[in-house]
């Protein structure tokens, strides 16, 4: 039996970045008409079962119910008793089932931050990330009925996977020698005390930036360390830098149709599992990701660390390459 399983947030993209800046809305109604084409190109290729996240919006079941009306769903879809919390739990607790389940491959909608809470908790399944939400540094705009077919391909594990997919680095943030927490492209520390909406958009309140890539052709806080270095996804390196500095300034698109001046310093490579020993001189909060998730107080000690055991990261174009070369589309008699 092949099986896959979809991770689609319905609250990616609904954070308060979507009122101070311009970025593109796809409301639920897409999400949904999205994972449908999901569905149908994974099927059509050899799925024979869809776990996907059960969620308070409901898109799952109203998947399931469209395409049965409809008369187009072939395989199962197998929705997962995992909603607890309504929150970042729930991600991470269907991707556990779902790789506990051993599901080929995982398809994600949302942004950055739902695509770190799916990195918590995988090891081994491969992720096709789609992006739905505010900060899209990590995943795709991809169709959905080609994420299916990539998918399909990925989940019947007949190809060699190094060559349609890499192992994402990741920033670990250590306290006391404890794993505190993850980001997948960026690490931000914030003079600003509190989590309180969660999403950064003062840069006044920025000290430093850490990030695993970076590029002047993305969005969000590691832009603003790409239009100095770029770093990619390969690069067996990260960076940082300090920002609000009389040292010179870039002009980085922090947010979608907000490009802003900011003062900034010379990037400083990390190599991979390289420590970087942080000691807080006041209170403040860490973003991991666009969204601050860890509050510090003056004396505190964390330690930064870029390491490669992110998620297996698929390149769907290479894939679908890949399965096209082996002759995985031809039907034969």
């Amino acid at each position: 039996m092949t099986s896959i399983g979809i991770i689609a947030n319905p609250v990616s993209g609904k954070d308060i970045r979507r009122l101070v800046s311009h970025a593109t809305v796809i409301d639920n109604s897409e999400k949904i008409n999205i994972v449908e084409r999901i569905v149908l190109g994974a099927q059509s290729l050899g799925v024979d079962t869809v776990y996907m996240m059960n969620d308070s919006h409901k898109m799952g079941l109203k998947v399931r119910d469209k395409l049965r009306t409809s008369k187009e769903l072939k395989c199962e879809i197998d929705l997962t008793d995992t909603i607890t919390f309504n929150s970042m739990k729930d991600t991470v607790n269907a991707a556990e089932f779902m790789e506990s389940n051993n599901v080929g491959c995982i398809v994600s909608l949302g942004g950055d931050g739902t695509n770190r809470a799916i990195a918590k908790a995988i090891k081994k399944t491969p992720l096709i990330a789609i992006s739905t939400g505010t900060n899209n540094a990590y995943p795709e705009m991809l169709e959905g009925t080609i994420a299916g077919m990539a998918a399909a391909a990925v989940a019947q594990n007949r190809f060699e996977i190094e060559s349609y997919a890499i192992t994402d680095k990741r920033i670990e943030i250590y306290m006391d020698s404890n794993l505190v927490d993850i980001a997948l492209v960026d690490a931000v520390i914030s003079n600003d005390p509190f989590v309180g909406s969660r999403a950064i958009w003062d840069m006044e309140s920025i000290e430093k930036i850490f990030v695993t890539r970076s590029h002047p052709a993305s969005i969000g806080f590691s832009s603003i360390v790409g239009c100095k270095k770029i770093i990619h996804q390969h690069d067996d390196c990260g960076a940082y830098l300090d920002v609000n500095t009389d040292k010179g300034t870039v002009t980085a698109p922090i947010a979608a149709g907000m490009l802003e001046e900011v003062s900034v310093s010379e990037p400083v490579i990390l190599n991979l599992d390289e420590e970087y020993e942080y000691v807080a001189g006041d209170s403040g909060t860490i973003a991991l990701d666009g969204e601050r998730e860890i509050e510090f107080y003056k004396g505190q000690r964390f330690i930064f660390k870029i390491t490669r055991n992110g998620p297996i990261h698929v390149n769907v174009v290479k894939a679908l390459e890949t399965a096209q070369k082996k002759g995985f589309f031809e039907n034969r008699k």
